[in-house]
């Protein structure tokens, strides 16, 4: 039998666009990171340089923007499994305070300024102004990561802008169809419709109860089915199964809105919020990461394809005029609404120039809007590139943001303390067994803010009942560690049992996350010594202590006196870390004399 896609010109075709794609993302994205200008430039460089205007070896297919599409559909849920209800409600004054009222005065602001200069009509200014209002996540996220500014008053604030910003994208890409149903519409004409309620009598309901239906089933099965489902999946074992079950809720989730009529970025990121709480939030988000990722770095590449090269060569003036003045804006409005809300002179110029770019939404809505008619392509691939070149200035401006700040000796702002008290002290325990749960304890008695991952569904399922929040996830996967917070916990305590699977995940962060600080169970006296050989900051093995306390709590009850013991054990102690050692240099059998020697505080009276 001969496979049908084997030989096809067609189908060759495919393969060589998904060949440069995938090429382009292997050279592009790694060279724009090692610039410090991040990936999505990367992307959007590697669609102009083999798209059309370039060197023509990528065409622009609708097929595969149907498939990118599922990037920004992945993004939206994966925005959603981070946006718990607890996490909002602990930054409600900054997100829906400061993150609304920037939203608001930016993207009137700008769509003003569109609308009134005849650049664009009031409905495409409207949602061209909010689009442009937002900043860069990717940038600004990994710009305020490197600096280990994620935890200042500077950096809440920020952080708490962008998730309003990332909230607000879900009714502005609804609201891309309303906006081209608007096209052409008499404001007054409209008005008068609204009074007379003849616009009331002519809506169709029927759409509008059945995409409340369709949202009214995500709801009630990603809250009521999807737990035990992962459940079940999780307990077979299977990786893979995992990975495709989480790419079905996603896929079968935006189809279902879809067939409503809504925007399917926007069930995804329904779905994506009531999974929050699951315990297997992380592991869902590390297994969808690598496809998001890659669907969405397609997108940018499918947007840097159409950018018009030509356009951008003739009116690069008015290009670079414009996106210095979109820098200016956004760093005025920051700026000015960062003090309103308590900041420090410093900490608003800082939030301000670390977000007054443009943002990596404004390439979906001006390219969906661009599609639906409600831009022309002209002006969408003008604001495209005014985004674009306000992205490249980002990293500038953020160490120009740090250099003034380190300039001034202000004091300090308190606005904001309360978050970062909840934010200072964190741990992550891989490993959720006898002694993951009792470290785990402790630390949670001691304030600290535990997140615990274990692979086992049914123990998981214990510690629930018990009020422990511990999530489902594979401590090999760097993802899941990532998502979980080990780039920025304090400290990570592995408590696995498994050598093998505690030497992998130890590579793995000290490769990934090179300062956190690490506390490994030791299986044994070997295990131990291969622990320490990696640098690792603190290593116990599982039986010592306990072993130590019976032998001392033996030696008293046989009669010992109590400073004779603990000199003993003291001694035993000094032993056992000159053997490991010598056995570091020497091999297993180094060192073994001193233990078989009798103390010399057994002497002692």
């Amino acid at each position: 039998m001969t496979l049908a896609f084997v030989g096809g010109a067609e189908n060759n075709d495919f393969l060589l666009q998904a060949a440069i794609f995938l090429g382009a993302t292997a050279v592009a994205v790694p060279l724009f990171r090692k610039l410090k200008l991040g990936t999505i430039l990367g992307f959007l460089g590697a669609g102009v340089l083999f798209g059309e205007y370039g060197l023509g070896l990528l065409s622009v297919e609708e097929g595969v923007f149907d498939v990118a599409e599922l990037g920004v559909v992945l993004f939206l849920f994966v925005i959603g499994l981070e946006l718990s209800l607890t996490r909002l409600w602990s930054l409600r004054k900054n997100i829906f305070g400061l993150g609304l009222a920037q939203m608001l005065v930016t993207g009137i602001t700008i769509s003003l300024f569109l609308w009134m200069t005849d650049i664009l009509p009031g409905n495409a200014a409207a949602i061209a102004g909010f689009a442009l209002a937002c900043s860069s996540t990717a940038f600004a996220l990994s710009l305020m990561q490197e600096r280990n500014e994620l935890k200042t008053p500077y950096g809440v604030k920020s952080f708490s802008i962008l998730l309003f910003q990332d909230i607000a994208v879900i009714p502005l890409l609804a609201a891309i169809p309303f906006a081209v149903g608007m096209s052409g519409v008499n404001p007054g004409e409209m008005a008068g419709d609204v009074m007379s309620g003849d616009m009331a009598r002519e809506f169709e309901w029927q759409p509008l109860a059945w995409a409340l239906v369709a949202i009214g089933i995500v709801v009630l099965v990603a809250r009521y089915v999807l737990n035990p489902v992962f459940r079940l999946v999780a307990a077979s074992g299977s990786r893979e199964a995992f990975t495709a079950t989480a790419l079905f809720v996603v896929a079968a989730t935006a189809l279902l809105v879809a067939s409503a009529g809504l925007s399917m970025a926007l069930g995804a990121f329904v779905a994506g919020v009531l999974l929050a709480e699951s315990s297997y939030r992380h592991q869902i988000e590390a297994d969808i990461e690598p496809f998001r990722e890659l669907l969405l770095g397609l997108f940018f590449i499918g947007v840097g394809m159409q950018l018009d090269v030509p356009v951008i060569i003739a009116q690069w003036m008015i290009i670079l005029a414009a996106a210095i003045g979109l820098i200016v804006t956004k760093t005025a409005i920051i700026y000015g609404l960062s003090r309103l809300f308590g900041s420090r002179h410093s900490d608003a110029m800082r939030s301000g120039l670390t977000l007054s770019q443009g943002g990596e939404f404004a390439f979906v809505v001006l390219s969906l809007g661009a599609g639906e008619g409600l831009f022309g392509a002209e002006i969408a691939t003008v604001l495209s590139a005014i985004v674009t070149i306000s992205m490249v200035f980002t990293p500038v401006l953020a160490i120009l943001g740090a250099r003034m700040a380190s300039d001034r000796d202000e004091d300090v702002d308190m606005d904001g303390i309360e978050e970062l008290t909840e934010m200072n002290e964190t741990a992550l325990i891989v490993g959720y067994g006898r002694m993951g749960q009792i470290v785990a304890q402790i630390l949670n008695g001691a304030g600290v803010a535990v997140t615990a991952i274990d692979n086992d569904p049914a123990k998981i399922e214990r510690a629930r009942r018990f009020g422990a929040k511990v999530y489902f996830g594979d401590a090999t996967n760097i993802h899941l560690l990532l998502t979980a917070g080990a780039n920025s916990a304090d400290m990570v305590f592995l408590m696995m049992r498994d050598q093998a699977i505690m030497d992998d995940t130890v590579r793995a962060l000290k490769a990934h996350c090179p300062s956190v600080r690490i506390v490994a169970r030791a299986y044994d006296r070997m295990h131990e010594i291969d622990l320490l050989d990696h640098n690792i900051d603190f290593v116990m093995r599982e039986t010592f202590e306990s072993s130590i306390i019976m032998a001392q709590k033996g030696l008293e009850n046989l009669g010992f006196g109590e400073n004779r013991v603990r000199a003993m054990i003291a001694e035993f102690r000094q032993r056992d870390k000159d053997r490991l050692i010598a056995q570091k240099a020497g091999g297993p059998e180094a060192g073994k004399e001193k233990m078989v020697q009798p103390f010399e505080a057994a002497d002692l009276e």
